[in-house]
């Protein structure tokens, strides 16, 4: 048994008008198609707006970026310090999940504060040189001299 393919019967597309989406189906609710000429001539007008727009998109931006260049940065930083913190407390807390690191970094962490205070806050003459030593890290870190050292 042969079986016989039944030929699609060829549209006009150059009729200005459109063509109906279902064949023999009631026309009333049906959308039609548009012409194909008008199509591509839309397609193209949309491809031309679309290349013009990319063609002045850097342009756009550079002088977007000039305009607007401290608030950008501003944000920008914050955005980074936003992360940043993020990613720390995220290590910190991987950090604190194995076991006996967590407490190991609290017994490191309260010997150098015993080894501070004995070292620097319990003598006049070593609390001196402890505020002279932050004036010199204020004054190398600030770049200027800002207020003398702390008494």
């Amino acid at each position: 048994m042969e079986t016989q393919q039944q030929q699609p019967e060829s549209v006009n597309t150059i009729s200005s008008q459109g063509v109906l989406a279902l064949d023999g189906t009631n026309s009333a609710n049906v959308p039609k198609l548009l012409p194909a000429r008008e199509s591509e001539a839309q397609w193209q007008r949309i491809g031309r707006q679309v290349s013009e727009f990319l063609a002045q998109l850097p342009e756009y931006l550079g002088s977007l970026f000039n305009k607007y260049k401290q608030a950008l940065l501003s944000l920008a930083l914050i955005l980074s310090a936003v992360v940043t913190v993020k990613v720390v407390l995220a290590l910190l807390d991987a950090i604190n999940d194995i076991p006996l690191l967590s407490p190991t970094f609290e017994l490191i962490g309260i010997g150098y504060i015993t080894w501070v205070i004995f070292r620097y806050l319990i003598k006049a003459e070593t609390r001196q040189e402890l505020a002279e030593k932050l004036g010199f890290f204020k004054k190398q870190i600030v770049g200027r001299e800002g207020s003398q050292t702390l008494n």
